[in-house]
């Protein structure tokens, strides 16, 4: 990555013209830089430099550099993260599971062991997110490691799959074009916008909302729960579609190899299991268990503001601020939520150990207020209460594609009665 020197001053304009691949620039704290040969070694991949090309990112980049908000919080204590705490939960309950499925013959152990492989997805997919956005080990080569045993082997979803699209969710949070997190259709839409079959920026494809697709949507608030129950089989095909495309993959056969060691060990285990109806029951039940995580993170942006396009440099926070929404617990609470309760603290600030957001949470909200910032925290109920209203405002529209389109979907789902 070289300082451009050709010019002593770049104007804003000619800055835009060079957002393409093979002539990408971008501008941090009033210098231009000529990223067109380093995009392909970005460690978040081509996806965000792609997105933000031809701007100022100034505010992405401080937000992914600095790990807090004022230097006195910028304390060893905020640096500490439980990995080691959780490889050891994650290695506890694979050992339970596996106990209970090959010793024991009642059905309500194989119940409980469902329960607990679920958990185990959970936390090992928290895992995995912590090494794919900062080191949580003592060199990049054992995060590496810790991010394929988390992500491919233990839960069967690539980290390279994740990190393509979760870094591209950050850079664009909630825009119906660039974040991959909110291009659900023809299953689930949460603005009436995807009705007009918008060209998805993140997979180059349009997202057409046709017949089938308005059919789907004008009853997602009613199947919300159940496609959540079985979205783990999307993500495991994403996995696939992404690992053995044309695309570039980092670490590809690396990739490969830890999705065969867990469809190795997974099919083994259910086959121990004495028959068909408790095999089912297994996989549903841990299927079930591990949605919550995939509900949780609904939660936090199917109900807040949605745009087209992507942020720029002046807006950058705003868009992180209106896009996300908290989810209110007991700290009791933050091993089963892993932090990520705290989206728009992990939004704003994504290389802090998920274990310190709730620490600098009260700063976050007086800087919110400062500066007119949106800063919503719903209860767990109440999240659930918003997102569905906001599906089943979308799914209404749906149905009568003659009548008036709202100006505000958000504001036409909180205020939606029955």
């Amino acid at each position: 990555m070289g300082v451009e020197s050709e010019k002593k001053f770049i104007t804003v304009e000619e800055l835009k013209e060079h957002n393409k691949a093979g002539d990408l620039w971008i501008s941090i704290k009033g210098k231009v830089y000529n990223v067109s040969n380093w995009v392909k070694d970005h460690p978040g991949g081509d996806a965000p430099l792609m997105n933000l090309a031809g701007q100022d990112v100034t505010d992405a980049f401080i937000a992914y550099t600095i790990l807090a908000l004022h230097g006195n919080i910028l304390t060893s204590s905020l640096l500490g993260h439980g990995t080691l705490y959780c490889l050891s939960c994650v290695a506890l309950m694979l050992s339970l599971v596996v106990y209970g499925v090959l010793k024991s013959e009642s059905v309500l152990v194989h119940l409980v062991c469902g329960v607990l492989l679920g958990m185990l997805w959970i936390q090992s997919a928290y895992i995995g997110h912590d090494s794919g956005h900062y080191q949580v080990m003592s060199s990049r080569k054992y995060n590496n490691f810790v991010q394929l045993l988390s992500g491919n082997c233990l839960t069967g979803i690539s980290i390279a799959w994740w990190k393509w699209t979760h870094n591209a969710h950050h850079i664009a949070v909630n825009s119906l074009d660039h974040d991959p997190d909110l291009q659900h259709i023809p299953v689930f839409a949460v603005s009436t916008k995807l009705f007009h079959s918008l060209t998805s920026c993140f997979y180059g494809r349009e997202l057409t909302f046709d017949p089938l697709a308005r059919f789907l949507v004008s009853y997602q608030h009613f199947t919300f729960y159940p496609v959540m129950i079985f979205g783990r089989i999307n993500l495991f095909i994403q996995t696939f579609l992404l690992v053995f495309s044309k695309r570039k993959v980092p670490d590809r056969a690396l990739n490969i190899f830890g999705l065969l060691v867990f469809w190795t060990w997974f099919p083994l285990l259910v086959s121990c299991l004495p028959n068909w109806p408790e095999r089912f029951m297994f996989v549903l039940t841990s299927f079930a268990v591990t949605s919550v995580q995939h509900i949780q993170f609904c939660l936090n942006h199917f109900s807040a503001n949605v745009y087209v396009g992507l942020p720029n440099g002046n807006d950058w926070f705003e868009k992180q601020a209106s896009g996300t929404l908290d989810i209110s617990c007991a700290s009791w609470m933050d091993w089963f939520f892993g932090g990520l309760q705290f989206q728009l603290e992990h939004h704003l600030f994504p290389r802090l150990p998920r274990c310190q957001l709730r620490k600098i949470a009260p700063v976050v909200k007086d800087l919110c207020k400062k500066h007119n910032l949106p800063y919503r925290s719903l209860s767990f109920w109440a999240a659930n209460a918003s997102t569905i209203r906001t599906l089943r405002t979308a799914a209404m529209q749906a149905r009568d594609m003659t009548g008036p389109v709202p100006k505000n979907l958000v504001w036409e789902a909180v205020n939606t009665h029955g």
